[in-house]
């Protein structure tokens, strides 16, 4: 077995964070939520009173916490433990700023931290299947890998503090935003009475949603490739009748009115003859960044 872990918040994921990690050896966990901490207790993690009264208990502490002022505020009290933990390691939802600060705060009391930014739903933590998005130094996360190995399946290395957590915050912006251009469309298939299946279907086919990341994305962006392809002005074409269409509908859209706007922008650049990938090359000018490899 192996030696005892620790976890403060014991909300849904770290509950189930916690139930995976039990197969492995001893957890202690902390939430102040009594409800919380009852659950946990049936499932059989080892619940403390107090979040002090984690203090000695294990190398080890994770968090998975509802804010990113609550991690800090977890971390300074961590920070002033008589018997600090070697590592913690944050899977709570924060942005790569509350991460690098928490990382400071704990690193000046010679505590190491990695932010370890869990992928996947409740179901798949309480099995031991995450996928972690990993953010530290070489030392901590060199740490932190034979803890996350238990409850595994696969850890992106992505590099230095606020990586990982950096990463699922772009993850999750594009889900986000995706699910609003998607009900805005299925909203539109509703009302043309197409089945909602089989725009499923069509969508998910390689030529569907995986084209734009696939291709554009994967193929052009990378190689600063805009040459042939589906032009700028053909995409503005297709974006306006689209916007027609639900118009006549009465179909409201938001996330599918604002992604016309750059198509508009970028014909106006005079860059209409370009595949509309080459819209990347707005936002490296916006940005001062480079989407080539």
């Amino acid at each position: 077995m192996s030696e005892a872990t620790g976890i403060v918040g014991l909300g849904n994921a770290g509950l189930a964070v916690a139930s995976a990690l039990l197969k492995h050896g001893p957890v202690f966990g902390y939430d102040r939520s009594k409800e919380r901490c009852k659950l946990a207790k049936d499932a059989g993690v080892y619940v403390v009173e107090t979040l002090e009264d984690l203090d000695g208990r294990t190398p080890a502490v994770l968090l998975s916490l509802p804010k990113p002022e609550t991690s800090l505020a977890v971390a300074g009290t961590i920070a002033a433990w008589s018997s600090l933990p070697a590592l913690v390691i944050e899977t709570s939802t924060v942005t790569p700023e509350t991460a690098q600060k928490t990382a400071a705060l704990l690193e000046a009391a010679g505590v190491g931290f990695v932010d370890a930014a869990i992928a996947g739903g409740v179901a798949s933590m309480a099995a031991g299947e995450i996928t972690f998005f990993l953010g530290g130094t070489d030392a901590n996360k060199a740490a932190a890998k034979p803890i996350l190995d238990r409850i595994a399946t696969r850890i992106h290395d992505l590099g230095p503090v606020g990586a990982g957590m950096g990463t699922k915050v772009v993850n999750n912006g594009v889900m986000h935003a995706v699910m609003v251009v998607l009900i805005e469309a299925f909203a539109m298939s509703r009302k043309l009475d197409i089945p909602t299946d089989t725009l499923i279907e069509i969508l998910n086919r390689e030529e569907g949603l995986l084209r734009p990341l696939l291709h554009r994305v994967g193929e052009r962006m990378q190689d600063g490739s805009y040459t042939g392809g589906m032009s700028v002005s053909n995409a503005r074409k297709d974006s306006v009748l689209a916007l027609e269409t639900a118009q006549q509908l009465g179909v409201p859209i938001f996330a599918t009115l604002a992604a016309h706007t750059p198509y508009e922008i970028a014909e106006s650049m005079e860059m209409g003859g370009q595949d509309y990938a080459s819209l990347a090359k707005l936002w490296e000018d916006w940005c001062d960044i480079s989407f080539e490899r």
